[in-house]
């Protein structure tokens, strides 16, 4: 039908340079000592871009998992059906190491680095997949405190193989590994979890009885999950699949229907006799368990930089290619204004994203790294989460009606967007981290000031916003009803450090103008006229 002449619609944004396109992600990388991947990760980045990667990530968001319960003879079977999309980005994600790089180096030469980096690229793209993998990869630290169980289960995490079958560990060619610890009754409140674990009589083996309110990844290898000890919480390593063959006590009752987050499956499930290896000392379950939280809280850090990195990366598309009354949007000066806002929030983030990066990859061998990462995580996460939906929602109106079409991609990013703020603790649970952390280890206190002092000198500004941060660390008043509007304190205060160092001068001219001297507006839009408005926007802007 030759009703009407397509025009004025920018075509797909796709098979494009995704690592070299970001402004600071390439010299985070080569600054935190991860310069030795630079050109892995730029393949992959265009690999990840590819029209049929996009098209296989909208497959499996909208072909989703499905449970069987049952098999057609009525034998209970507890299986999630995955559309084979879900299995390319898995099996991609392992064959790249993004489960196991962390590991593969020593302490300080940048695999978790390169790691993160391989994890922000392909999260871009599609995000769901990236829960067992960061599950997978932030289990081993946990795992090692039980020696005989890391020489067993370590070997099969740490392959470059992706094995989806359900069968005993040693006939896996790799496994994957997840993490149980709330219930229905306490949520983020483990210590009142209901799940009663007896002890085995002859080793550190024990049954469960008892419930998950979210597990997610049900289909995974095994999962570290908290129970009741009869010495108190205990973290446990549950096996899906036992020695003989046989399914474990893992009854699954539901998938959720979850906002966003579609791709992956959560579950509800109960546990009726599910055998399970002691994982630490009884009583010490959180102390055992708390490593591994770490690690995902980082990993939030990183997948909601890569949601609001693509976000805005495709609004700057859709306005280079747009025109309206008679100009280009991306010429429009209130359109630059929005778009270098935005660009401006998802530098800084990913600035801070690679400073922790780095932290983690030295923490084993350097206190001081380790003291700061204790408090820069909970700070990262909260700040750079919460920010997340924020820039996404203004990114997808860059394009009008189009952007809240399913067919582009920007609905599926706004609705994984929350996700990473209430994962592995919503921001009331992380700010009240950020007091315990600042209270019980002081020396990670001064870690963090140390670094942010480090943008001493660059600016008045940015100097009094961190006296102004140092002196709110000083006399924690009234602590938990201000928890908050300390930790955002901090999170400004620290990402205008990392800005004067390391970041383009105009970016950090304009955070610290709106961030932190309160030139800005209550949304996004609002920097002041005088900024390089035109130059801050041209940031966004994808190579092909």
């Amino acid at each position: 039908m030759a009703t009407h002449e397509v025009t004025n619609q920018p075509p797909p944004l796709e098979n494009y340079d995704l690592y070299g396109s970001d402004p600071v992600l390439a010299a985070a990388v080569e600054r935190e000592g991860g310069g030795w991947a630079s050109a892995d990760l730029a393949a992959f980045g265009w690999s990840v871009s590819s029209a049929e990667s996009y098209h296989a990530a909208a497959l499996a968001n909208t072909q989703t998992p499905r449970l069987q319960t049952h098999d057609r003879f009525g034998n209970r079977v507890d299986e999630v059906d995955y559309h084979p999309s879900w299995h390319h980005f898995m099996g991609q994600s392992v064959a790249n190491g993004l489960h196991s790089l962390p590991f593969e180096r020593a302490a300080g030469e940048g695999g978790r680095v390169v790691r993160d980096a391989y994890f922000m690229l392909i999260s871009q793209i599609e995000a769901g997949h990236g829960c067992p993998i960061s599950m997978t990869t932030s289990v081993v630290p946990a795992l090692r405190v039980e020696e005989s169980l890391a020489a067993e289960w370590e070997p099969r995490i740490l392959t470059r193989s992706y094995d989806p079958r359900l069968v005993p560990l040693e006939r896996k060619a790799g496994v994957i590994l997840g993490m149980g610890m709330t219930e229905k009754q306490g949520g983020s409140d483990v210590r009142s979890n209901s799940t009663v674990a007896t002890p085995i009589e002859g080793g550190a083996t024990y049954s469960l009885v008892g419930h998950k309110w979210f597990l997610s990844a049900p289909m995974c290898d095994a999962y570290l999950v908290l129970a009741q000890a009869p010495g108190g919480l205990t973290c446990f390593l549950l096996p899906r699949v036992l020695p003989d063959g046989t399914r474990n006590g893992l009854r699954l009752q539901r998938l959720k229907d979850k906002l966003g987050n579609r791709s992956n499956a959560s579950s509800e499930v109960e546990f009726d006799g599910a055998f399970a290896h002691r994982v630490g000392e009884e009583g010490r379950g959180v102390a055992t368990i708390i490593e591994m939280v770490s690690h995902t809280r980082m990993d939030c850090v990183v997948g909601s930089t890569a949601l609001m990195r693509q976000a805005v990366t495709q609004a700057a598309w859709h306005v280079a290619h747009r025109h309206a009354f008679g100009h280009r949007l991306a010429d429009q000066p209130v359109m630059q204004n929005v778009i270098a806002d935005i660009e401006v929030e998802v530098e800084a983030a990913t600035l801070m994203m690679g400073r922790l990066s780095g932290a983690f990859d030295r923490a084993v061998a350097d206190s001081t790294e380790a003291g700061f990462a204790r408090v820069a995580t909970p700070v990262a996460k909260y700040s750079v989460t919460k920010r997340c939906s924020e820039v996404v929602r203004e990114a997808m109106e860059c394009l009008g009606g189009n952007g809240y079409v399913e067919e582009s991609v920007m609905p599926r990013l706004f609705r994984e967007s929350p996700v990473n703020a209430i994962w592995e603790g919503s921001g009331n649970v992380i700010a009240l981290d950020v007091l315990r952390a600042l209270m019980r280890a002081p020396q990670g206190a001064k870690e963090f000031i140390a670094e942010v002092e480090l943008g001493l000198g660059a600016d008045r500004r940015l100097d009094a916003a961190i006296a102004a941060m140092r002196d709110s660390l000083v006399s924690l008043d009234e602590p938990e009803a201000g928890a908050r509007r300390l930790v955002e304190r901090m999170a400004l205060t620290w990402a205008g450090s990392l800005l004067v160092r390391h970041g383009d001068p105009a970016v950090a001219d304009a955070w610290i103008a709106s961030r932190l001297d309160g030139d800005h507006g209550g949304l996004f839009g609002t920097l002041s006229p005088g900024l390089d408005l035109p130059g801050l926007a041209a940031r966004a802007m994808p190579r092909r």
